[in-house]
């Protein structure tokens, strides 16, 4: 090594002959919308998009491995809902919990879930309360398995994790917020 380019290594510099780094270049699905102070929100956003993407195209594989095809993922998501921790629950409550603003969208997941014949309705007066049934209740186990042996084993690795899902999850319900928030802002325009 020359002198010059031992003299710049010592220095902290890099050699004449290593380009300069090149600029971070966000990654983005619009880059017009990464202009000025939101390239890194932009950036996080594609990451949202994908990632939803991916959780969706998982969730309907994941219950066609399960036994039942021809689910959407909110068909998946509603009846994993009603199944939490064995309550009956109101249509309303639904929407709610899994932030679906339109109600007729989780109204038809939950005929469609009856006619597979995964939940049980009872009405009590005017309302009308969901739960699963022993075959809904079955077919969320054996989702639960495969998710298991194809998500969480993958996920979860050898305990050597370099983020914590706990913290990502809590900034990922703040951000909705922030979301929510934006969208009443912003129709009020």
């Amino acid at each position: 090594m020359s002198k010059e380019k031992t003299k710049a290594a010592a220095a902290g510099a890099a050699p004449a002959d290593v380009p300069p780094a090149r600029p971070k270049v966000p990654i983005v699905s619009s880059a017009h919308l990464a202009a000025g102070r939101s390239a890194e929100l932009s950036e996080f956003e594609f990451g949202m998009i994908i990632a939803g993407n991916a959780f969706t195209r998982w969730a309907v594989r994941c219950m066609s491995a399960a036994g039942v095809k021809d689910m959407t993922s909110t068909d998946v998501l509603v009846l994993h809902h009603i199944n939490h921790r064995a309550r009956e629950k109101k249509l309303a409550d639904i929407a709610f919990i899994l932030n679906i603003e339109d109600t007729h969208i989780v109204n038809y997941a939950l005929k469609k879930l009856q006619s597979l014949g995964l939940v049980h309705v009872e009405r009590r007066g005017k309302e009308v309360l969901y739960s699963t049934n022993e075959a809904g209740q079955e077919l969320c186990k054996r989702y639960y398995e495969i998710r298991e042996q194809v998500l969480v084993s993958a996920l979860t690795g050898d305990g050597t994790e370099t983020f914590e899902l706990g913290e990502l999850a809590r900034f990922l319900r703040m951000l909705s917020g922030l979301y929510d928030q934006a969208a009443r802002s912003a129709s009020t325009m």
